[in-house]
């Protein structure tokens, strides 16, 4: 089973907390989700028992052992950015999904970059055919980006 990192806003705002939900229990349908608290307000608040070298660490472990990240990428997150752009320069495949609606405007270093899939979506069902379809070719390609084994 292909493992997924999902990444969304936890301290830039949980406005997008009941569409992390909806969106990673699709996800979990097709994949393991390393990241499954994300969508639990409850998790998210039982970290404060957690230090910010804690969180790291295990964070970076995930995304480390993912095979591919997927972003709820709406609400604007330095977290987000940065596990972006590690998984990005480990070669690990990143979807980054934006809600049309709402007409974010993505940083540059996002929308710029050739590396990163981008798909503004139209309400939860159509995220969810984006994400079949990421994870549908990953299971086609697995290798990494820039993997010539």
């Amino acid at each position: 089973m292909i493992t997924i990192y999902f990444a969304g806003s936890i301290r830039g705002g949980r406005d997008d907390a009941a569409v992390y939900r909806a969106l990673i229990a699709h996800i979990a349908t097709r994949a393991q989700v390393l990241t499954e608290h994300i969508s639990d307000d409850l998790s998210v608040r039982g970290e404060e028992d957690l230090s910010d070298a804690q969180i790291y660490a295990r964070d970076m472990d995930w995304l480390r052992s993912c095979e591919a990240v997927i972003a709820e990428v709406s609400t604007p997150s330095l977290g987000v950015g940065y596990e972006i752009g590690m998984a990005e320069s480990a070669g690990i495949p990143v979807l980054c999904l934006c809600d049309a609606a709402r007409g974010a405007r993505l940083s540059a270093m996002i929308s710029g970059n050739s590396n990163v899939q981008i798909k503004h979506y139209d309400g939860i069902k159509d995220a969810q055919t984006t994400i079949d379809a990421f994870i549908e070719a990953l299971g086609a390609n697995p290798l990494r980006m820039g993997d010539s084994s």
